[in-house]
């Protein structure tokens, strides 16, 4: 077992990594993947085999020999055929059956270790039960958050200090959000088995891995630190290769390359998350009220798919003419943010797509919908690289609020604010990036001397 690790590593731990079954976690876990295989590791990376077969798109021929995917699969249940081993695409009332199927699935995660034998494996915070699985067989294992330390230490606040206020007052939720909040964490207890519970209380330290950085998340791991016995270990941005060869991608990318510098917004909601139908009309009539360029994401759900004329208000495309191109279907995300043409992201702020915001520099406009996106949103905005477009009372977003927000950050002085101390920090992080995954893979190798004597 290796003990140094150097830029080009020496480390051979054999690591299995066993992300949920959303591209949204998968992604990092691929991300984590690639840099600890840079620093000698071999991992073996655990999914289902529709989701693979995407994920094998997104490794480069230089990892063939260090990263292997292998397939998990799940039993068979009449409501949930293979197509739906997925979160992408899946009916939102089958989410608690992919959960069940995941974890009954226990047998076969069982059988894969005692096969390769690893050192380690990494698992998905959200799968708990998979650590007892590798103990079981004497493996030491460690959890990865796909999201961040402020999230992360709200969440742990409100758990182990009842009636505590979270001692940070840039992080809060609003009424509607507290209210969607209790709704959604009322109905994951009645999901939960004991299996599932969050060990923040472990007489012993154990490491969690954290897709995130020190450059901007620094006071709340350290309170994340005192509030359990986690060692939180920051693995820096999770952004994925840059690809700038797909030939599917040259109208828009052209389209983008006759626009001026800065001067076009980037707008989508992530890969699971759809507006509704009222939602949709107010983002149309804001970006075209604002009179600024845009390239917008529209997706449908599986099965739901609609023509966009009939989506979007009716004469919206003829009306906005060459100022905006809006897509029905998969944008390449990193393409355009690192465009020199895209000036701000109306973002959804999912983390992935945060950290990949700030890793290219484009300050956002955020526009979160649920989960963690609100609390994502107010840290970048506390950060000052964004500016959060406020729903009303009742959740709702206006047109007019979109539009003025887009004028602000197109038009105005605070747009020039934003980008000064987003490129601040986007070269702060990105020049720490690779100390950070030097020293987390350090950490893996001590945990795994410590726990094999």
């Amino acid at each position: 077992m290796g003990t140094q690790v150097t830029e080009h590593g020496t480390s051979n731990l054999r690591v299995v990594m066993f992300p949920w079954l959303a591209y949204g976690h998968i992604s990092p876990f691929l991300y984590v993947a690639k840099k600890l295989a840079d620093r000698g590791f071999l991992i073996y990376l655990c999914s289902t085999p529709i989701n693979l077969k995407s994920t094998i798109k997104k490794i480069p021929e230089k990892y063939a020999d260090s990263i292997h995917l292998i397939e998990l699969h799940l039993p068979e249940l009449p409501e949930l055929p293979p197509h739906y081993h997925t979160t992408n695409g899946l009916p939102p009332h089958l989410n608690h059956t992919l959960q069940k199927a995941l974890k009954m699935s226990r047998p076969n995660l069982s059988k894969i270790l005692k096969n390769l034998k690893p050192d380690l494996m990494i698992y998905d915070v959200l799968q708990q039960w998979a650590e007892r699985v590798a103990n079981e067989q004497s493996i030491p294992a460690v959890r990865l958050l796909t999201f961040g330390a402020a999230v992360f230490s709200y969440f742990c606040n409100l758990v182990k200090n009842l009636g505590v206020e979270f001692p940070f007052p840039g992080i809060y939720l609003r009424k509607i959000e507290q209210v969607k909040l209790g709704e959604m964490l009322e109905k994951s207890a009645k999901d939960q088995d004991p299996d599932d519970e969050e060990r923040l209380v472990d007489e012993y330290e154990q490491i969690a891995l954290i897709c995130t950085s020190r450059t901007i998340e620094a006071k709340y791991i350290d309170f994340l630190l005192e509030l359990s016995n986690l060692k939180v270990v920051p693995v820096g941005p999770p952004v994925q290769d840059l690809i700038t060869n797909d030939a599917d991608d040259m109208e828009l990318i052209d389209w983008l390359g006759s626009k001026d510098e800065n001067s076009t917004v980037f707008v989508s909601f992530g890969s699971e998350y759809f507006l509704s139908k009222e939602d949709m009309e107010e983002v149309a009539l804001g970006l075209e009220l604002s009179n600024v360029n845009f390239v917008w994401v529209a997706r449908f759900p599986k099965g739901e798919e609609q023509n966009l004329e009939d989506a979007l208000p009716k004469g919206f495309l003829e009306r906005i003419g060459e100022r905006g191109r809006v897509l029905d279907k998969f944008a390449p995300q990193l393409r355009i943010l690192n465009h020199t043409s895209t000036g701000r992201f109306i973002s959804h702020c999912g983390w992935n797509s945060v950290m990949e915001s700030i890793h290219f520099g484009v300050p956002i406009v955020a526009m979160p919908m649920h989960l963690d996106q609100p609390m994502n949103a107010r840290l970048i905005v506390e950060l000052g690289v964004a500016v959060e477009i406020v729903r009303d009372d009742d959740g709702k977003i206006h047109r007019e609020e979109i539009a003025k927000t887009l004028k602000d950050v197109i038009t105005e002085r605070i747009g020039e604010n934003l980008r000064a101390k987003m490129r601040e920090i986007s070269k702060n992080l990105n020049s720490t990036s690779g100390e950070e995954m030097d020293a987390a893979a350090h950490e893996l190798i001590q945990f795994c001397k410590i726990s094999t004597n």
